[in-house]
């Protein structure tokens, strides 16, 4: 029982890390690759459907109109806004 929850309790500082070290990223211009880096929970996968959903619609206007995106659902939404970008401004 002791394994099981270390393991669990290193799964978690796992995953808080990599949400804590996720920058803002401008997914409007973001290749994959660093989309698949700066957001939480996106591999290169989800990137590219990123990339090819913005190259097909045109900018994204919105942040939830990423929720479109095939594989990004609204809990992974939650889990990036604060880092997702739709302009170069950092504010």
């Amino acid at each position: 029982m002791i394994k099981v929850m270390k393991k669990v309790a290193a799964m978690w500082l796992l995953w808080a890390s990599a949400v804590a070290l996720a920058g803002p990223v401008n997914v409007n211009k973001a290749d994959a690759t660093t989309l698949a880096t700066e957001l939480s929970g996106v591999g290169l996968k989800k990137a590219q459907a990123i990339v090819a959903y913005r190259e097909e619609n045109g900018p994204f206007r919105d942040i939830a109109e990423l929720a479109a995106v095939k594989g990004i659902g609204v809990k992974l939404l939650e889990l990036n806004r604060e880092n997702v970008r739709l302009t170069d401004d950092l504010k």
